[in-house]
């Protein structure tokens, strides 16, 4: 089933820039794990960020993030630097992953409570707002049982609305709906374009192709550097594709590394 059928993505409201590299590398001893990337992102806009196994799509999202020091380039992240105000970064960006966004020992609510005080929300909007954000995702029943014994696709949807509960400029989803069903992609992409039109940059990673048709523009890595990068109607004309899973195997069958 088609995740978002009949949607589009939302048009990015302004031209100002939330995201931008210039030149960024990581290296490894002698290994170059992100080879000179520089590319831009606008405010508002949903970004896809590709790449197989051992492209550096990781590396890269770490640096971007304030978790890794760049070993050469530029960049900014909500207008900060990526070398010299990664704290800053950190404050007015939401991160989810799929491996780790959520305390299974924890209910929903008392997760919103742990990552609001985190990101550092008043006290009493957490308690103020915390109520509603469950009830609107239909958690209500679940409000006090624990995240460990939730479906998978409630738990990807409680976890984007707490990387939202801080209210960030950008949110970092890695492989956000991996596992779930094609109900709750749907869902859960009917969430990103609602952020995405509330002012929030969307900067996400997939394994599902057929979802980087849903973002306004593409990037694909292949050994650390940047092979393409496009609206998705484009890239697929450029490459003579039907599908963007054409276009990703096409460039991803050049790659010569596979550890990332």
């Amino acid at each position: 089933m088609d995740p978002v059928i009949n949607h589009q993505p939302p048009s990015p409201a302004t031209a100002e820039t939330a995201i931008e590299c210039r030149e960024l590398t990581k290296k490894f001893g002698d290994f170059i794990a992100v080879d000179r990337i520089s590319f831009r992102v606008q405010r508002c806009e949903i970004f896809g960020f590709l790449g197989a196994n051992g492209a550096g799509k990781t590396t890269a999202m770490r640096m971007l993030c304030g978790l890794s020091y760049p070993s050469s380039g530029h960049a900014t992240v909500a207008g900060f630097d990526v070398y010299r105000q990664q704290e800053k970064i950190k404050q007015h960006i939401g991160y989810m992953s799929q491996k780790f966004s959520l305390y299974d020992d924890l209910t929903p609510l008392e997760n919103i409570k742990f990552f609001g005080g985190v990101y550092g929300v008043a006290e009493k909007e957490i308690r103020e707002r915390s109520h509603d954000l469950v009830r609107s995702l239909g958690l209500d029943r679940e409000a006090n049982k624990l995240v460990g014994g939730l479906p998978l696709g409630w738990k990807q949807k409680l976890a984007f609305a707490v990387a939202l509960f801080h209210r960030p400029r950008i949110v970092f989803l890695d492989e956000p709906t991996g596992g779930v069903d094609p109900v709750t992609r749907r869902q859960f992409w009917d969430m990103i374009y609602e952020a995405a039109e509330k002012g929030v940059t969307i900067f996400v990673t997939t394994h599902y192709m057929d979802e980087s048709e849903y973002c306004n523009r593409v990037t694909i890595m292949v050994d650390g550097k940047i092979e393409a990068l496009d609206t998705p109607a484009n890239l697929k004309h450029r490459f003579a594709c039907d599908n963007m899973d054409e276009v990703f195997y096409r460039l991803a069958r050049t790659a010569r590394r596979s550890d990332s």
